[in-house]
């Protein structure tokens, strides 16, 4: 073979494995590409200014983690979300901004397997903060939740709004709130959520009795409103036990 061949037979195969390694590198921007704009949802900017809370108070239910599309989600930004902490029955855990607002938003078993306890398909608004209460009990097919939104329109100078959740099982018929010796709440039925009502600033003994019944079921050390503040006043838990899961009430700060 002459010395002219040789050449053009060696540069004919360089720019064959030119074209094949642009073609290489095409191909992987081109599905990078597809991929993308598959799973762009994901991190959509509006799920980035929700803030979100869940309370465990199902007493026969194992720790549970939550999903989000699928997707396991931490509520701790310094935890990943392949080992976040689940929410353990009675533990409070504070608000953690939501990394996704695309539903299902599932609530698994922390066991090994993994299955869906329950499924919310509540849709979400940016700048807002959400409570979900997991109530009820697996025992007897009663487990649920409920949802609150706990932004709501700042109070009047000097005062604060309250507003109550009943989610005690045990108290179907509903539940009243006695604020200082006044009727604050009337008749809140299980898994019912008041309206904010305002109160000037102070301290309150707070007080909760059957609908129209004088017997005290529980009262709750003195609360302070606080000026500009929102709480929630919630009441969980049964009548009939003395243990973790006895009927009791707690306050929550939303603002």
């Amino acid at each position: 073979m002459s010395q002219d061949k040789k050449i053009k037979k060696i540069v004919s195969g360089k720019n064959k494995l030119f074209v094949h390694v642009f073609l290489c590198i095409a191909a992987t921007f081109f599905i990078a590409n597809i991929m993308g704009c598959g799973t762009s949802g994901n991190a959509s900017p509006s799920g980035l200014n929700v803030q979100y809370r869940v309370f465990n108070l199902s007493p026969d239910l194992y720790p549970v983690n939550l999903y989000i599309d699928y997707k396991k989600v931490s509520s701790n930004p310094n935890i990943s979300a392949s080992i976040s902490n689940p929410f353990v029955f009675n533990v409070k855990q504070g608000y953690f901004y939501l990394p996704s607002i695309t539903p299902p938003f599932q609530f698994r078993t922390v066991l090994i397997s993994g299955g869906t306890l329950l499924t919310r398909n509540d849709s979400l608004k940016s700048g807002l903060k959400y409570s979900v209460f997991i109530i009820g009990a697996q025992l007897g097919n009663s487990l649920t939740s409920i949802i609150t939104v706990d932004t709501a329109a700042a109070p009047k100078v000097g005062r604060g709004k309250i507003r109550f959740v009943n989610v005690s099982p045990s108290e179907t018929s509903g539940l009243d709130v006695y604020a200082n010796g006044t009727q604050a709440f009337s008749k809140v039925l299980y898994k019912s959520i008041s309206p904010y009502m305002e109160l000037p600033v102070g301290n309150y003994d707070i007080q909760i009795t059957a609908p129209g019944s004088k017997n005290v079921i529980k009262e709750l050390p003195l609360v302070t409103i606080q000026d500009g503040r929102l709480y929630t006043l919630y009441a969980h838990g049964y009548t009939n036990r003395v243990d973790s899961a006895a009927f009791t009430a707690d306050t929550l700060i939303n603002k």
